[in-house]
This record gives C-alpha cells, sequence and structure tokens, in this order.
C-alpha cells in the first residue's frame, strides 16, 4: 500500500503566500476520513468537510496535533515535526483520508492513505503513522 502525495486545497498557496497559514507559530491538526467524505480541492473548512472517522477504537474526532520543521533556503520544504499516529484499541481504525487543517478551521492538505484508492484499516493493537520522512514526503516543498 503506498499512500497518496499530500495535496493542498484550492485556498492553500494563497493562504500561505498571504501568511494565513503560519507554519512557525500555528496550530495545525492531522484528522482521518472515511471514503465517504468530501475532501477534494474545493474544501475550506474542518467543519465543511464530512465523515471524519468515528472517535471510537483509538481514534479521537478532530484527529492530533501536528507541528512542522521547516528547511532549506532557496527551496523550503515543510516536514511534520513527529509523525501522527494512532493505536487501534477495542477495534479497528478504517480509514481512507487523512487531512491536516488549521486548529482556526481552515484545510491546508489531504491525502489518500492508499493511492489505489482503498481504505485503510489498521486492527487493534497496531498502529497508523503518517510519515512525513518517508512517503509521502515532505508534506509540502517551495521552492
Amino acid at each position: 500500500m503506498a499512500a497518496g502525495a499530500w495535496t493542498p486545497t484550492n485556498a492553500t498557496r494563497t493562504n500561505i503566500l498571504n501568511g494565513t497559514f503560519d507554519w512557525d507559530s500555528d496550530s495545525f491538526k492531522c484528522a482521518l476520513f472515511q471514503s465517504t467524505s468530501n475532501i477534494g480541492a474545493t474544501s475550506t473548512t474542518y467543519a465543511g468537510v464530512t465523515n471524519e472517522v468515528a472517535n471510537a477504537n483509538g481514534y479521537t474526532t478532530g484527529g492530533v496535533a501536528v507541528a512542522f520543521t521547516l528547511s532549506g533556503t532557496t527551496s523550503v520544504t515543510a516536514s511534520f515535526t513527529a509523525n501522527p499516529s494512532w493505536t487501534a484499541t477495542g477495534g479497528s481504525i478504517v480509514a481512507r483520508f487523512a487531512v491536516i487543517y488549521e486548529v482556526s478551521g481552515s484545510v491546508a492538505f489531504y491525502c489518500l492513505l492508499d493511492s489505489s484508492p482503498a481504505d485503510v484499516t489498521t486492527t487493534t493493537g497496531n498502529v497508523l503513522t503518517l510519515d512525513s520522512d518517508g512517503s509521502p514526503a515532505p508534506v509540502f516543498t517551495l521552492s
């Protein structure tokens, strides 16, 4: 299974350039969504994205906090400071998409967890980790 690349929403580039997204100081989260979600290029707010994974089995609605490490000068790369992860407990976590959003509400990026596309199932006792140093890596690069 190979995850898809992180895809910016239509507003993300503008939000980066006008300072709406401050990758050094704003609070961001990464949440998981089901195959029936409406996440896509035109998504604007976390509240407007439908069918998040239910609050159960080791997943908490709203996702987990993420921070970014920026590196480079001519070409700047943003990677997770610590990879977001969820440990399935008491049942499986089933998701199709991961979404990075600013806690104030704006969606920044989304990706397919399996580029087939297919659902990813993490069974009890196993960990689902999104690795920005592996594939897809990094979250984004500006050059």
